[in-house]
């Protein structure tokens, strides 16, 4: 058989529900049958008649079947409501032998105890009355949930929560008052076993009062977690604003005020005065905090969660718009009427003023006054959110971890964002630190996200909050959060700091706005063992004319004993406004922290982006932070200068890189920037740092050079690719960095970076030069000769030197240009000392897709030292059109070093000859060999010449190189080989 399951609360609830559904739909065909059932007519022909009797008909047969529904609708609500009563008079009747039994003997167990403590046995406490703030009772001694504190009459606080007794969890903290009312402590939990009850939620705001503040959550105390916190009570709504003065014959009405009426004075033809506007609502109340958490208990149980803060109130209804005057009479029929006022515009938050009364009477009637413009209404701004629960407080365990804080409310319309709130620190024995709770976000019509709360003192600390969001649609700034500092590691035995918050967002979303958008500051990273990681400043963006600065990103945490803290990445920047003439700049990175053995790297400089097509204004990038000093260890690299990108006619600049911190080991130079330029202004990407010297080590290696790019094929625009850093010297010398790619569509210069020195080597060898960057050209109308960058020369070093950077290539990739492509040099090897003079660079690579000769590059030649260094090989060189009858020239090889002044010193090798290939039909002449060096001590060789370059010609002449000549040789010795000649491939 089926079984029916009835609840008659739930069919008493339906049965309300019905009730108010008839009501409503009687209610609403009460009020159309005049406007249905006698439907006048438009004319007083036939037609419009007939019409209005026909729908006149319409609306009577339907009042006739609505009668019908609404006899149906009471008697499907009687039966409703009857099945209700019986189902439960039924489970009253069933209930009630149990009930009795059961209440007759807790009668006889909680006799005594409630004679004697006036607390029950066994037992949940009474419940605090609603709307007095009464306290809720205790629970029983041995069993038992502690009653919840009654709701707060207005403006008063609500009742605490009662306390469990052996086993049972705290009752519940009443609400707070309306009025700003605080809401009650959550009763405490079980003494053996239970949770502390829930804080009460803050009452709402009234006049001139914020929302209340939530209450504490309750404290558990053996086994158990602590109460969450009470959220804050939600700010009241704002005044309505106060209406202005009337306006004068001669004057606007003041805010609120009608328009001057020009029939009144007399005045014929005269304009009625404009309306004034409406009154500025009134700022809405703040929120109230958000409650605590209550305290873990001492052995086991976390720390309750904390209330957030409550929402801001809505911001006051403004003051009644004045209406426009009335117009002035004309004084004959060839004058029309006057134009009636416009309607009054709203204050600063509310609706549009009233329409203008229409114009005076003439021979042309005035027309109507426009409507006031509406403006939606505003709230106020967010509530902060709670403080985390601190675990070393006077009741917290020795051992434990801090709560997080809790998150900043939301700005009503207008509002701006709460802050969040701090993390909690942990108990003086160890435990992490409370998170940092989230600042909120600004409303649409706002200025200024929350900050983020700071992170919690723990062994490792907590991290901070993210800034709030700010967003502006009005002509009102926009100001993200900044991002809370991450808390200190350092309870306990010690250990990481907690990563700084990201700072917010700001972004203007009007055109015609002229204010500044600012991303949140990046929280700085909490200092320990090891230091936390910063946080990321925060993107701006506009679509306006104003100012946009990126938010500068944190600074790194020092590590007492171990690595600094990473710098956090600037803000990335973005303008959408071709009327914008304002030039933008990314963010600064963060600097490194500190550390007692490595310095922390340096944040990334934030990216720069101008969207619009018709803007002049200049993109850069944002600086990279520097590294962080090391101890130890290696100092901290220097962060990457940001990109810059550009779609109009202004100029695009790579940001600035970071420097290396200070170490034993010296901290790498950082990146450049790069720059891309899809419009009509230059490119021209930023050098790489210079490498840190080493204190007692090696040196840093040089920041690479970025690319600079000219992305549109109409432009006369540069491409200037940054140079790359020198290495830092040391007892090794660091390595130089590459210069920068340039590349360019259009028909401008173009000028490719040259890389870095190698440092210098004070007891070892030498850094190695960076290489050249490339240089390419799209575009066959150009008449400007490209050529790869120049390779780095090799640092000189106290045994062995180094090796000189290879050239940068160079490519022309149109089939019409007419243009050679020539490679870079490569740069000389290092001299070195007890060893051999470092090598040279390889020449750059030359390639022509057109109709031009292809270039190999020079080569470096071999450093000096005790054992000349190799020369380096000539550059390749390609042809890659098949109609092409120019030739494919290769590099000569390098020279080689000459050797010292020690017996036996021999001279350097030369370099091979550097390969040609054609395609084409033309010549492909491979390079000569490099000549040896010399030996210029006693029984010193000469060294051996350079191997000829190979030839590949399928249709057209190869033409292979020539061995290079053998060095000459010291007294005694002998001179060098030639070197073989090339082979046709």
């Amino acid at each position: 058989m089926s079984y029916v399951v009835a609840i008659p609360d739930m069919l008493a609830s339906a049965a309300a529900d019905v009730a108010g559904i008839g009501s409503s739909v009687g209610a609403a065909n009460t009020a159309a049958v005049g406007a249905t059932t006698g439907v006048m007519a438009a004319a007083d022909d036939e037609v419009s008649v007939a019409i209005a009797a026909l729908f006149s008909g319409h609306g009577q047969a339907y009042q006739a079947i609505s009668a019908q529904a609404a006899a149906f609708h009471d008697q499907f609500l009687r039966a409703l409501t009857g099945a209700g009563g019986a189902y439960a008079a039924a489970e009253a009747a069933n209930a009630s032998p149990l009930q009795a039994a059961e209440q007759e003997v807790l009668a006889v167990i909680n006799a005594p105890t409630n004679a004697l403590l006036g607390r029950p046995l066994i037992g949940n406490g009474t419940d605090g009355l609603a709307g007095t703030g009464a306290a809720g009772g205790a629970g029983g001694l041995l069993w038992g949930n502690g009653g919840n504190g009654g709701s707060g009459a207005a403006g008063q606080a609500g009742g605490a929560g009662g306390a469990a007794g052996l086993i049972g969890t705290g009752g519940a903290g009443g609400m707070g008052g309306a009025g700003g009312g605080a809401g009650g402590m959550g009763g405490s939990g079980g003494w053996l076993l239970g949770n502390g009850g829930a804080g009460g939620a803050g009452g709402v705001g009234g006049a001139g009062v914020g929302g209340g503040v939530g209450g504490t959550g309750g404290n558990a105390v053996l086994f158990g977690n602590g109460g969450a916190g009470g959220m804050g009570g939600a700010g009241a709504d704002g005044a309505v604003g106060a209406a202005g003065t009337a306006g004068t014959s001669t004057s606007a009405g003041g805010v609120g005020g009608a328009g001057w009426d020009a029939t009144a004075a007399g005045v014929l033809a005269a304009t009625g005065g404009d309306g004034g506007d409406s009154g500025g609502g009134g700022a809405g109340g703040d929120g109230g905090a958000g409650g605590a958490g209550g305290h873990g208990s001492a052995l086991f149980g976390a720390a309750g969660a904390n209330g957030n803060g409550g929402a801001g109130g809505a911001g006051g209804n403004p003051g009644a718009p004045g209406n426009g005057g009335t117009g002035g009479v004309g004084p004959d029929a060839a004058t029309s009427g006057g134009m009636g006022g416009t309607g009054g515009d709203p204050g600063a938050v509310g609706g549009g003023g009233n329409s203008g009364a229409a114009g005076g009477a003439g021979a042309v009637a005035g027309a109507s006054g426009a409507a006031g413009t509406i403006i939606a209404g505003n709230g106020g701004n967010g509530g902060a959110g709670g403080t985390g629960y601190a675990a070393d407080g006077p009741a917290g365990p020795a051992i434990g971890n801090g709560g997080d804080g809790g998150h900043g409310g939301a700005g009503g319309f207008y509002g701006n964002g709460g802050a969040g709130g701090a993390g909690g620190n942990s108990a003086p024995g160890g435990g992490n630190g409370g998170n940092g709770g989230t600042g909120g976000d600004s409303g649409a019509m706002g200025s200024s996200g929350g900050r983020g709360g700071d992170g919690g003192v723990g062994t490792n600390g907590g991290a901070g909050g993210g800034g709030g969001n700010a967003t502006s649609y009005g002509t009102a700034n926009a100001t993200g959060g900044a991002g809370g500092d991450g808390g200190a590691g350092s309870r306990g035995t010690g250990g990481t700091g907690g990563a700084g918050g990201g700072g917010g967002a700001a972004q203007i979303l009007n055109g015609a706005s002229a204010a500044t958008a600012t991303g949140g500051a990046g929280g700085a990273g909490g200092d320990g063992n090891d230091g936390g990681n910063a946080g990321v400043g925060g993107a701006a963006s506009t679509r306006g004319t104003g100012n946009v600065t990126g938010g500068t990103g944190g600074d790194g945490g020092t590590g007492s004993t171990g690595n600094g803290g990473s710098g956090g990445d600037g803000g990335n920047v973005e303008v959408n406004n071709d009327a914008s003439t304002v030039s933008f700049v990314g963010g600064a990175g963060g600097h490194g922290g500190d550390g007692a053995t490595d310095g922390g790297a340096g944040g990334d400089g934030g990216r720069t982006t101008i969207d619009g097509a018709g803007s002049r204004a200049t993109a850069t990038g944002g600086t990279g932070g520097d590294g962080g000093n090391g101890g130890t260890g290696h100092g901290g690299g220097g962060g990457p200068g940001g990109t810059a990108i550009n779609y109009g006619a202004g100029d695009a600049f790579g940001g600035a890189a970071g420097k290396g911190g200070t170490g034993v080991v010296g901290g790498n130079g950082g990146s450049g920037g790069a720059a891309y330029n899809y419009g009509t202004g230059n490119a021209t990407g930023a050098d790489g740092a210079a490498g840190t010297d080493g204190t007692t080590g090696a040196g840093g290696s040089g920041g690479s050079a970025a690319a600079a790019s000219v992305l549109n094929s109409a432009s006369t625009a540069t491409a200037t690719s940054g140079s790359g850093g020198a290495g830092g010297d040391g007892t090794d010398g660091g390595n130089g960095g590459s210069g920068g790619f340039a590349f360019t569509f259009g028909t401008g210069n173009i000028i490719a970076g040259v890389g870095g020195d190698g440092g210098t080597g004070s007891t070892g060898v030498g850094g190695i030069g960076g290489s050249g960057g490339g240089a390419d050209i799209n575009n066959g109308a150009s008449t400007v000769v490209p050529q790869g960058g120049a390779g780095g020369h090799g640092g000189d070093g106290a045994t062995d030197g180094g090796a000189g950077g290879a050239g940068g290539f160079t490519e022309i990739d149109s089939s019409a240009s007419v243009l050679a492509a020539t490679g870079g040099a490569g740069g000389d090897g290092g001299s070195g000392g007890t060893g051999r003079g470092g090598t040279g660079g390889v020449g750059g690579v030359g390639i022509n897709n057109g109709s031009g000769e292809a270039i190999g590059g020079a080569p470096g030649a071999g450093g000096t030292g005790a054992v000349g260094g190799d020369g380096g090989q000539g550059g390749a060189a390609y042809t890659l059109n098949g109609a092409s009858t120019a030739t494919a020239t290769g590099g000569i090889g390098g020279n080689g070093g000459d050797g010292g002044t020690a017996n036996g010193s021999n001279g350097g090798n030369g370099g091979a000859g550097g390969y040609a290939s054609t395609t084409g039909t033309g010549t492909a002449s491979a390079g000569n060999g490099g000549r040896g060096g010399d030996g210029t001590a006693t029984v010193a060789t000469g060294g051996t010449g350079g191997v000829g370059g190979n030839a590949h010609a399928p249709a057209g002449s190869p033409v292979p190189g020539v061995g290079g000549k053998g060095g000459n040789p010291g007294p005694g010795g002998k001179p060098g080989p030639n070197g073989a000649d090339g082979i046709v491939v």
